[in-house]
């Protein structure tokens, strides 16, 4: 393992230019610890074969990555336009949201728009148009629709999304569609299942019953895309109901301004961590890739600025779905990556401030961080985990030091593959004899991480194989000596 390995992990998602076998295998050697599958493009039979060639070519290449679903949601949208017509809208232009018209005859002066949504509009709300590209001011409405001024032109096409400034519209998180598709995800043993448009921990809540319900613990990513989920109380809620949350930059920032966009990624993340989840931050990462070979400058600061915040993993859409340089993207990603972790305040230890531990392998966890960063000489931390609870813990806390976390469930190590600074490996600890697991789980680590004798590691497990929740001992090993 290279000095200068990668603990922010990166997350790509599969589409045409990318889901197949061999595009696969190249993301996973350039990098990639998680694909995303959009259940907002393409067939569910298509993701269920795509998942089955991460999985068949993860196990070949005794690499561990993780498939997470991501659910489309209420995505709110107009109308289509007269033969596919794009007028364009000009500041000061008239111009009606109906409810009446054909949804296939909008032109320059209307378009259909579903009846509901007027329920949660008024006077002097702003709408925004295809991610904000332009935006309109309601001035009146009534039964047919809302009549408005153009604020913002541009051009204007079919079927593309609205969003209200501000939050506000009232679209349930979960679709019937979403709804079929969540089965589909279970079907295919999907590791994490991104829900849209959260609006509070009851969402969350739904979810993981209707995951269960269809045979699946998958893990759940709350997307963070409306403006009311980001205030209090819906916040804390959220995060505590959920397994981790995607900074969803897109329609949160049309939601809350641009300008607010950095404040909130920063609390986002920082609220994430105290709370011991995970954190994915996503949207136009490297946007100038679907077509360029090299990022932007721009690009280049803010995919490092995500890793200074201390996110898990950061995220490529379209530049790996549709791109002409996918796996040219990850590697830049990763280089971006690596330097940014160069940074001094990333290399100094720090630690959160827990009041009480709530369980004895969260001690454990923790007191091993604590531990490892302080003791000169020390070089990783071994960590056998059934459920990946353990190594989660650890990874809430900053640190420079590899974590191994070793686990026998396929499942467990491709849910660790998302952890920020853990190293997922397959062991099969209860094939082994118990006075052997020890020796063997050292030496399964010396030989990804180049140990030399005299090194020193950490190691946490439980009495027992196979028991969740059973982490209970932490031992202090030199390589060289004889491990009991």
């Amino acid at each position: 393992m290279s000095d200068l390995w990668r603990r922010t992990k990166i997350v790509a998602t599969l589409g045409p230019g990318s889901d197949d076998p061999d595009t696969i295998e190249a993301l996973i050697q350039a990098g990639v610890n998680v694909f995303r599958l959009n259940f907002s493009h393409g067939l569910a039979e298509h993701h269920v074969v795509t998942a089955g060639h991460v999985r068949a070519i993860s196990q070949r290449l005794d690499q561990p990555v993780a498939v997470l679903c991501d659910l489309q949601g209420p995505k709110i949208r107009i109308g289509q336009f007269v033969a596919n017509e794009k007028p364009h809208l000009h500041v000061g232009d008239h111009f009606k949201l109906s409810t009446r018209i054909d949804p296939l005859a909008g032109s320059n002066k209307v378009v259909y728009l579903e009846s509901w949504v007027l329920t949660d509009l008024a006077p002097k709300d702003r709408l925004l148009i295809d991610d904000g590209r332009l935006e309109l001011e309601v001035q009146s409405l009534d039964t047919t629709g809302a009549d408005c001024v153009v604020r913002r032109g541009g051009i204007i096409s079919g079927l593309k999304g609205v969003n209200k400034f501000g939050g506000g519209l009232s679209a349930p998180a979960l679709t019937e569609k979403d709804f079929s598709d969540l089965k589909v995800a279970a079907e295919l043993k999907t590791d994490y299942l991104a829900v849209s448009f959260v609006k509070s921990a009851e969402d969350v809540h739904l979810a993981r019953q209707h995951l269960s319900s269809a045979g699946s613990q998958a893990h759940i990513i709350a997307k963070m895309e409306r403006a009311e989920a980001i205030a209090e109380p819906w916040l804390s809620e959220i995060i505590a109901a959920a397994d981790g949350i995607m900074v969803a930059r897109g329609d949160l920032g049309v939601e809350i301004g641009d300008e607010n966009l950095i404040a909130a990624q920063k609390e986002l993340i920082s609220r994430a961590i105290s709370a011991n989840k995970v954190t994915i931050t996503a949207t136009q990462m490297m946007e100038s890739m679907i077509d360029a070979p090299t990022p932007t400058r721009a690009e280049v600061f803010d995919v490092a600025n995500a890793v200074l915040d201390g996110t898990d993993a950061v995220m490529l859409s379209a530049e790996t779905a549709v791109g002409r340089y996918p796996v040219e993207t990850v590697q830049a990603m990763a280089r971006v990556i690596v330097g940014a972790e160069q940074h001094p305040t990333l290399e100094r230890a720090q630690h959160q401030s827990t009041p009480l531990f709530a369980e004895i392998d969260q001690a454990v966890a923790l007191s091993a961080m604590y531990a490892a960063n302080q003791l000169s000489g020390l070089k990783a931390v071994i960590c056998l985990t059934e459920t990946g609870k353990t190594p989660r813990w650890m990874s809430r806390m900053q640190s420079s030091l590899p974590i191994f976390a070793l686990a026998e469930q396929v499942g467990t190590s491709a849910i660790t593959a998302l952890y920020k600074g853990v190293i997922p490996v397959y062991f099969e600890a209860s094939a082994m004899k118990p006075s052997m697991i020890n020796h063997l789980a050292v030496e399964a680590v010396r030989k990804i991480a180049h140990l030399e004798p005299g090194d020193l590691v950490i190691m946490t497990k439980g009495d027992f194989v196979n028991v969740h929740g059973g982490t209970n001992t932490l031992k202090i090993i030199r390589i060289g000596d004889m491990i009991q």
